[in-house]
């Protein structure tokens, strides 16, 4: 089969792939470049998977405003040299990055951060939830454990679908970043910002307090 230059371009300019891997992608899967790109994606995860052990202790702490300053971020991502840390591609991820953590408001970069109390207590709802809406308790179980995995979705940075394509995740744009800059790159911290965040709660709580203050003096 024919493979037109202008197909394997726009597969490169989608994955940034090599030339050659893009030939041999559409030419595997006939010239379909949805299933080239899931195929070079599937072949990004074997080369990614070797850099994972990698140390990377460069790279970049980029701020994000949105909103007319109504939404701040501050992201650390790294990567394992500080000359793949200054090119515009991983400058552009790590915005990326930054825009992702502004929009979707994780709590966590991974799962694996979440303690054990924490998973516990959700499932502990998750489980009241399920009883209340009358679930039979013989599948209630099950329930908690696919709906605990929304919840990882919901909160982890990597679990997110990515803004600029919900097709994939955090995690694997950046094992699709990994393959092709060809070093390991992780998302270390973040610190997301909301104008007013937890103030309504304070004022409550003072409110609170305050009316304790006068019943007590009221007596």
């Amino acid at each position: 089969m024919s493979i037109s230059a202008s197909l394997v371009k726009e597969l490169r300019e989608r994955t940034g792939a090599g030339m050659m891997d893009c030939k041999k992608a559409l030419s595997e899967t006939g010239g379909n470049i949805e299933k080239a790109v899931v195929f070079l994606r599937e072949k990004g995860l074997a080369a990614a998977a070797k850099r994972a052990g990698r140390i990377a202790a460069e790279g970049l702490v980029e701020s994000y405003i949105h909103g007319a300053g109504k939404i701040g971020v501050l992201v650390e991502v790294n990567c394992e040299t500080d000359f793949v840390a200054k090119t515009e591609d991983f400058k552009g991820l790590v915005r990326d990055i930054a825009m992702q953590i502004a929009a979707s408001k994780p709590e966590y970069v991974s799962r694996e951060e979440i303690s054990g109390e924490v998973i516990e207590k959700e499932k502990d709802i998750l489980r009241a939830q399920a009883l209340n809406e009358g679930k039979p308790a013989k599948i209630v179980d099950k329930m908690v454990e696919g709906r605990i995995e929304k919840y990882y979705k919901e909160v982890c940075l990597l679990e997110q679908p990515f803004i600029k394509n919900t097709d994939i995740t955090v995690r694997q744009l950046l094992t699709e970043n990994i393959a092709r800059i060809g070093e390991n790159i992780t998302v270390r911290r973040f610190a997301r910002f909301e104008l007013g965040e937890g103030l309504q709660k304070k004022q409550c709580d003072l409110a609170m307090e305050v009316e304790a203050i006068t019943q007590n003096k009221s007596k």
